[in-house]
This record gives C-alpha cells, structure tokens and sequence, in this order.
C-alpha cells in the first residue's frame, strides 16, 4: 500500500476540520460525523480549538482509498498561525486549498497560495459550501483566475448551486481546459498548434504532469457538510498527486513537524520519514537549529513508535508519519539526517510581550509552562525578563488570547500580558575586538584570559562563534562556558535589543592551573565582549512587510495617500479596469493601522495581504 501525505489548508471558516471528518468518515476511518460546533472533531481534540472552533495545532489522520493509504494533515486557519502550516508543508506530498463558495477568495487564501506556488507543491482546489444561498460556479473560477492563480483546470460543474439541491456533475476536459495547459506545456502547445489535436488520455497526462509540478490547479465544487463532490475530490487526489519516491538510505531522514503535550510532561512527536527506516526503541539522534544559528544534536530513543494509519506496524518506512514517544526535549522542527529540498522559510516573529502571573506564587509555574509551549513551537520564544516576567514573541493578538486560555486550562495559571510591541533588532556596524589578561587586582579579579573580535555576519545567519586560537589550549569546560556565555550576553545589545548574524572569534585565551574556574570565564567573557561591540558599533533594525492591496476603482487616491503617510514604499500598480492592485513595502509597525483604515476607506471592498519582508535601519 503507498501512502500519499495530504494536507488541508483554508481561510479560517471555510471548512478546513469539516471536510477532514467528511473525509474520514466516507474512507471508514470514523463510525460518525463530528461536528465543530459541537466540539467533537477528530483533529480539533485540544480544549481550546473546541472552545473556538479553529484550529490551532495541525493535526495527523488517515483513511484509505483503494490501494493508497491517505494521511490528512489539517492546518490553522488563522494568520497567527502561519508559523505552524509553513513547518507542516514541508512534509506534504500535495494540497487542498479550500474556498467557500459563498466567501470566494479571502486574504489569507492568497497568502497560502502565494506559499504553495512558490514551493511547487501539488494543489487542488475544493470549492466548499455548494449548497448555501450566495454560492457562485463561474464568477468565482473567474476570481480565482485572477487573484489566486491563471492556470486552473475546473474537473467539476454543479448544478443548481445556491440551493439544497445542489449537485456535482464531472466536466469534461474542453478546449478550455487544452488552452491553460497549453500555456504551460510545450506539448500540448504544439499539438493544438500543429496537430492533430490532443486526446482527452493524453490532456490527462499533461494535467498530472503538470500538477505535480506545481504549474496547474485543478479545481473542483462540493459540501463538505451534504458530501456532494469529495468523492471526486478523492479521485483528483490519487491520480494527480505523485506519489512520493522510497530511495534506499543506510541512514533514516525526517523531520519532526508537530509535538503533542501528553501527562506527566511526556510528549507525542510526529515525525515524517523521507528515507530509511525506524523502528522501537532505535537510538536516533535528531538535529536542532537554534534561534542564535547553532545546530545541536538532541539523542534520544523512540520508547514508543505509532505509524498513522497502520496500527501494530513494528516500525516505520519512508513516506510515512508516526506518533514518537519517549525521546527527551524532541521539539518541532528538529531533524533526523540532512534536511529536505522543501524546507520552509520562516518569517520570525514580529511581536514581542512580556508575561506576568496574576498571582506572584505563580511565577515560576509560568514560566515553566511558556517554555513547554515554546517547545511545541520553536517560533514562540520564551526567555526571562526583568522583574520576573517572561518575554514571548509572537505573529498576532489572537495567539496570545490562545495561550492566555491555554494556561488557564491546561495549567491553571492565570496571567497579564502586556500590550504588545514590535521586535527590533540589532546588528553589529562594524568590527571591533578587545582582551583581558589573567590578573587578580583591580576591578576585574578574574584567573582568565579572553580576547574577542565581533563582526558582522551574513544575513539570516543568526549567531556564529568560531576560534582562532588553538583548540586544546584551554579545558573544554572553558571553551564551552565561552561559547555559551557569548551567546546569552548578545540576547541584549548596547540598544537593549537581541543581537543577530554577527561572527565572534575568541582571538586570545589563557589560564591558571589549578586556580581558574569556568566561572572566571563567564565572568571576564561578557565585560569583553561588550567592549569589542561597543568598538565596533550596532545598527537598530525594524521589520518590515511586503503588501498587495486590491482596490474599487475609486479608492486608488484615498488608499494610496493613506499608505504614503504609513510611511510605505510602492513598487507597482496595475488594473484599472475592474480594481487596482497596489504593491509595496511599509513598517511592520504600520501594518494594523492600515488594516484598520482600509474598510472604511474602500466601502469595505478593500483586500490587504501582508508578510514579512526582511527588516531596515530604523
């Protein structure tokens, strides 16, 4: 049996967990329909996605159709957690991109479509909610087209639509259908141009060829709620989305996508294996990215294995996803082997907030309970603060209602956060180095000798510590309290912001045995340190976003004085017929007052799309 990984992506609402139960329900896989007002899903289990009905965390089901065993991963909808699709991507093997009949193409539809497309990753598109009053065929393909992507293929027609009697009716491959793969295919290029004409087996062929590539999107109508059209949403699946190769490997390669809290802090990771094979209680040793840019091997043994879909199976294969219990500290996004050609590019948190317990008994129940969430999102991180606080970074104000609820219930914290502020940064400007020799009179007193040379490093290349000096020269007990004390002392830099890709060389070293602790180097390391970076200098930045704006024709002038005085950057501006469509850069900072404007200033017409864009100079 193959295994093909399927996730399901969405604009909040559209139906993203309703089509996974309908899903699971017409392959067998659930005896009943769970329903998400009713809080009795088979992927929103957490208290909280109940409670609201979204889903927060993405969540891992499976059912069979035929010979190939289907694995749904369903996805957050809301773009607080874009963090937690992205890391589920990179195990997919294709996509369902969902739509609402009724709502048509939304703002985050576009953002997840932006992100597939620049992957390359197979996609079709479900039209949902057929049957409700509102819904549309033709003018949504239309919009589709033109705000989501040109190469479409409509595979089904409705009947109906708008209305309980709403059915789905499979459309054959038209001349329509020839002309869009015509624009992506030589082949079929040709044959319409110089004959004779493709054949419907041979349009199939290139629409498979070309979905798997990411360059066509096949679309297709249905109700996940009457389950008109998911059976021939089903069959797209199977045909169109490749299944994915087994190489041979003398080494297993995966990647953790998702950790599930279980009692007694143990945790359920779910791991994606591209190569190889793991069986129970093999030593693995996984491979961790650090937020500073070090990689750290995390070793451990898999006490417990549950390949999805395969209960009983004794251990699990390429292709396939299983639940891992028992391996210590494992967290989302650490790797077994190299790491894959699909890796997302995460765009780090914009926000930061401190975190307080209501109670001061309290306060270090909550910090321990922030770091465990943290572990189930590396993006989310958490550190100390003055005054007993915690420090969090965030994508949105809806997170942090989630996790307020999220300590509450699950830990029975209650905690105050404060309004939240934009991150900055700060980069080395220039080089600069310092050293002090072993000495016990004056103000320092410490049995060490550091010099330290700071520079910039490469962007995105986050914290790098390297040697000059000889290694061996010094106790690695010492070397080692270097290196970590470098990195801590630059989680604050002379401007009061995290420091990034900067490059630390230990240029000078030296002790006194047997006097000389480790202590005397994590004592004397940061007083060089911040004289070699006072010398050469740091720059603030402030991150900013890439913006598509679509405007009524009449509100191009408004809209557009509104961003200036935002402070934005325009690169390009077309339409002119129908809408204007806007592009640009502006201040991350920026980017809710314009949110908050745009309605007002467009009838409530206005569509904005935003994301993270690198940073600049404040």
């Amino acid at each position: 049996m193959h295994t093909l990984n399927i996730g399901i992506l969405a604009h909040v609402d559209a139906g993203k967990t309703s089509l996974t139960e309908r899903l699971l329900f017409d392959g067998g896989a659930i005896e009943r329909l769970g329903s998400v007002d009713a809080g009795d899903t088979r992927t929103d289990d957490g208290e909280i996605e109940r409670q609201r009905g979204i889903t927060v965390r993405s969540a891992v089901a499976a059912f069979t159709a035929g010979d190939v065993q289907v694995n749904l991963i369903d996805t957050p909808g809301h773009s607080d957690f874009i963090a937690e699709v992205e890391r589920a991507l990179e195990v997919l093997d294709g996509a369902v991109l969902l739509l609402s009949a009724v709502e048509g193409v939304q703002a985050q539809t576009r953002v997840l479509m932006k992100t597939l497309r620049r992957l390359g990753l197979p996609t079709l598109v479900f039209v949902n909610k057929i049957d409700r009053a509102g819904a549309r065929q033709d003018g949504l393909l239309d919009d589709i087209r033109r705000r989501l992507t040109p190469y479409v293929v409509p595979l089904t027609r409705v009947t109906d639509i708008g209305t309980v009697s709403a059915r789905v009716l499979p459309r054959p491959l038209d001349d329509l259908a020839a002309g869009t793969l015509a624009e992506v295919d030589s082949d079929v290029l040709a044959a319409l141009v110089d004959g004779p004409p493709p054949t419907c087996d041979e349009l199939w062929a290139a629409l498979a060829a070309r979905t798997a590539d990411g360059s066509v999107h096949p679309v297709l109508f249905g109700s996940a709620l009457g389950g008109q059209g998911v059976a021939e949403l089903v069959e797209a699946v199977i045909l169109l989305v490749p299944r994915p190769e087994e190489p041979p490997a003398d080494e297993p390669r995966g990647t953790v996508f998702a950790v599930r809290p279980g009692p007694g802090g143990e945790r359920t990771a779910y791991l994606r294996l591209y190569e190889g094979e793991v069986t129970r209680r093999q030593r693995l040793t996984f491979l961790r990215r650090e937020a500073d840019g070090r990689t750290v091997p995390v070793p451990g043994r898999a006490l417990a294995l549950e390949v999805v879909g395969q209960p009983g199976a004794a251990s699990l294969t390429a292709g396939n996803i299983a639940a891992l219990r028992g391996v210590g500290g494992i967290r989302v996004g650490d790797r077994l082997g190299h790491g894959t050609d699909r890796a997302p590019q995460f765009a780090a948190p914009t926000l930061e907030t401190l975190v307080r317990a209501r109670h001061p008994a309290q306060a270090a129940p909550l910090r321990s309970a922030l770091l465990a969430l943290a572990d189930q999102d590396p993006l989310m991180h958490a550190g100390p603060a003055a005054s007993g606080s915690t420090a969090l970074l965030l994508y949105g104000e809806v997170q942090k209602e989630v996790l307020a609820a999220t300590l509450a219930q699950d830990f029975g914290i209650e905690a105050d956060f404060e309004p939240s502020r934009m991150r900055l940064l700060e980069r080395p400007d220039g080089t600069g180095q310092a050293s002090e020799e072993i000495r016990r009179h004056g103000h320092l007193g410490f049995w060490a000798t550091v010099g330290l040379r700071v520079e910039p490093g490469p962007r995105g290349s986050g914290g790098v510590f390297t040697y000059e000096t000889e290694l061996g020269a010094l106790p690695r007990a010492f070397h080692q309290a270097i290196e970590d004390t470098v990195h801590a002392t630059l989680l604050t830099g002379p401007h009061g912001r995290p420091v990034t890709d900067y490059r630390v060389t230990l240029i000078r070293s030296g002790f006194a045995a047997p006097l000389s602790t480790a202590a005397d180097f994590r004592g004397l390391t940061p007083i060089v340190l911040r004289r070699a970076l006072e010398r050469a200098g740091t720059r603030v930045y402030e991150p900013y976003h890439a913006f598509e704006v679509e405007l009524p024709l009449d509100a191009l002038a408004p809209v557009t004085a509104q961003l200036a005085s935002c402070e934005a950057e325009f690169k390009e501006t077309t339409g002119g017929r129908t809408a204007w469509l806007v592009t640009g850069e502006l201040p991350a900072r920026q980017v809710r007052d314009v949110e908050l404007r745009l309605p007002g200033l467009t009838r409530g017409e206005g569509v904005w799309w935003s994301r993270v864009s690198g940073d600049r100079p404040v």
